[in-house]
């Protein structure tokens, strides 16, 4: 008989005797006082990792990212296969903040390494979580989710014993917090910059750097407000003009990308971008106010996008371009996100020859970095250049850490070829990697229920609106599997609010009119099937109401529709 393993979360501290013999290795201590970011990671990754380069070094070299940015310690025995330019960049060059996302994709890969490198049956121990760093936290949960407790049993801890003091110097502190700002531990960047920051003179260089680390920090994780005040403090604690340029921008971004577009305040934005724009236009040195000006030009074009103005926002960033041309080979990363900023507004006017040579030209300044794979792919996908846009998504997926969102466009694009299956299999790899993604649950719940799986469907549709209730396009599949499965009042009713809460969704309609065929509302069907085929003219749309039509006796128009059908 074998034993059934689980993983268990343990409230307080480990008992005096833990069973370390029968540990993988002896107790992991994941608070965060003492090293920051990835306690945790570290200490599981400096047990796994020189095995693992003995007995499976590609199995390393495939989580290469992951590996170094939670323990950065075994830089010197990890050889680097991927990665970014941004490594190699001074500090001023390095403008590119990660999103909050992306240490989801490190805990995944990292639980991807552990899954693949740990002996069967392992099992560790893991005490103080409960003040552990968001990173370890995140991954817990993941590793908890992903891997097995019959490969590696985990047992956390919430309590342990105390840990020794953190650093306090700030010159020990400001390592941290920059490495916390390359790779994305935004929490922690706050958590230490605030320290450093009540460690040193307000207004002095150093103070400068934690504050604008941390009001950066902030800003990425939609604490605005807070943000906010913390920009305050910088106008108030000093007179330099670089600071109070920056910000102004900083506070110009909080109101240009406030995270609920009702809360975004373009007039205000505009007020601060135009005052970073003013200042860093009277920088004395050629080189900063080149530099600078093209960086908050290009904040500028941010707020003219958001306000319709196309080619207000397209004059801006060229500008900039030309400025970054007086900065010769230096702020690679800054020309980067410009080109890549132009080829988005080329596109949205059309003129796609040119935002791909600029999609183009992006990529090649850092082809490591993935977001303009995606958003190339995108464009390609749109313009029906479809062996383009899967090398595309392919190329993002290569070029980093999991990243939910290229297998998802990849789904899409494999739908429209015709690849259920692959499609599946991309969306089945998303709701894995996030099971949070909400748009993953709707397609892939719309997929199975064309196969008539219609169980598999339902458990999505469930899992879906879970997350977001009254979502429309969860309520049109299940209005759906209800009509499939005779439950007609029930189909009704979740029809009838898809339709009131998006009532330009095609589908929602036309599912409504294939319900009230089947249950002989002739009229009622035809009226719904017209205004889905009005919302977006798919062949399928077009067939239904020729069904409709035959079924009344309109013989002419059926045939008329089915033509249409086959055109399309």
């Amino acid at each position: 008989m074998t034993e059934e393993r689980s993983h268990l979360k343990v409230e307080g501290g480990p008992p005096a005797q833990n069973g370390a013999a029968r540990l993988l290795m002896p107790m992991i201590d994941a608070h965060r006082r003492p090293r920051g970011p990835y306690t945790l990671a570290a200490a599981l990754l400096g047990h796994l990792v020189p095995a693992a380069l003995r007995d499976a070094p590609e199995l390393v070299a495939a989580h290469d990212i992951e590996i170094l940015a939670a323990a950065p310690e075994l830089a010197g025995d990890v050889p680097v296969r991927r990665g970014t330019i941004d490594a190699g960049l001074s500090d001023e060059e390095r403008i590119l903040v990660p999103a909050p996302r992306r240490t989801l994709r490190l805990a995944n890969g990292i639980a991807e390494f552990v899954r693949d490198a740990v002996p069967p049956g392992s099992a560790i121990a893991v005490c103080n979580a409960a003040a552990a760093d968001p990173t370890d936290a995140e991954l817990l949960d993941v590793l908890m989710r992903r891997v097995p407790p019959g490969i590696l049993a985990i047992t956390v801890y919430s309590g342990g014993p105390e840990p020794p003091p953190g650093p306090s110097d700030p010159e020990e502190l400001w390592p941290l917090v920059d490495r916390c700002m390359r790779e994305g531990f935004l929490h922690a960047a706050i958590e230490l910059g605030r320290l450093g920051m009540a460690r040193t003179e307000a207004g002095g260089s150093r103070w400068w750097d934690f504050a604008q680390r941390t009001a950066t920090a902030l800003g990425g994780l939609g604490r605005t407000d807070e943000a906010r005040a913390l920009w305050d403090r910088v106008r108030v604690a000093g007179q330099d003009p670089a600071m109070h340029a920056a910000a102004a921008y900083g506070t110009a971004m909080l109101d240009a990308r406030h995270p609920d577009p009702a809360r975004r305040d373009l007039t205000r934005a505009r007020a601060w971008i135009n005052l970073a724009i003013a200042i860093s236009g009277l920088l004395p040195d050629p080189a900063e106010r080149a530099f600078k000006l093209g960086f908050d030009r290009n904040g500028l074009a941010l707020v003219e996008l958001r306000e319709g103005r196309i080619d207000a926002a397209l004059s801006l960033v060229e500008s900039a371009i030309e400025l970054a041309r007086e900065l010769g080979a230096r702020h690679p990363v800054h020309r980067m996100v410009l080109l890549a900023n132009r080829a988005q507004l080329l596109a949205a006017q059309g003129r796609h020859k040119e935002a791909l040579e600029d999609y183009a030209a992006a990529i090649a300044l850092d082809a490591g970095f993935p977001d303009y794979y995606l958003e190339r792919g995108n464009l390609l996908f749109r313009l029906g250049r479809h062996e383009e846009a899967l090398a595309d998504f392919e190329q993002a997926i290569a070029a980093g850490p999991p990243l939910p969102e290229a297998y998802y466009n990849r789904a899409e694009l494999r739908t429209v070829r015709g690849d259920i299956d692959g499609a599946l299999a991309d969306l089945t790899r998303v709701i894995e990697l996030d099971p949070g993604y909400l748009d993953a649950y709707i397609n892939r719940a719309g997929l199975l229920a064309a196969l008539d799986r219609d169980d598999a469907a339902r458990a999505d549709v469930e899992a879906g609106l879970a997350l977001a209730p009254g979502n429309p396009h969860l309520l049109t599949v299940l209005g759906q599997l209800e009509t499939a499965a005779g439950r007609f009042p029930e189909a009704a009713a979740v029809l009838g609010l898809a339709v009131e809460h998006a009532p330009d969704l095609a589908a929602a309609w036309g599912n409504r009119g294939i319900l009230r065929y089947a249950t002989g509302d002739l009229e009622g069907a035809l009226a719904d099937l017209t205004q889905a085929i009005t919302l977006d003219p798919q062949p399928d749309l077009y067939t239904d109401r020729a069904i409709v039509l035959r079924a009344m006796g309109r013989h002419p128009e059926a045939a008329a529709d089915d033509h249409r059908a086959a055109a399309l």
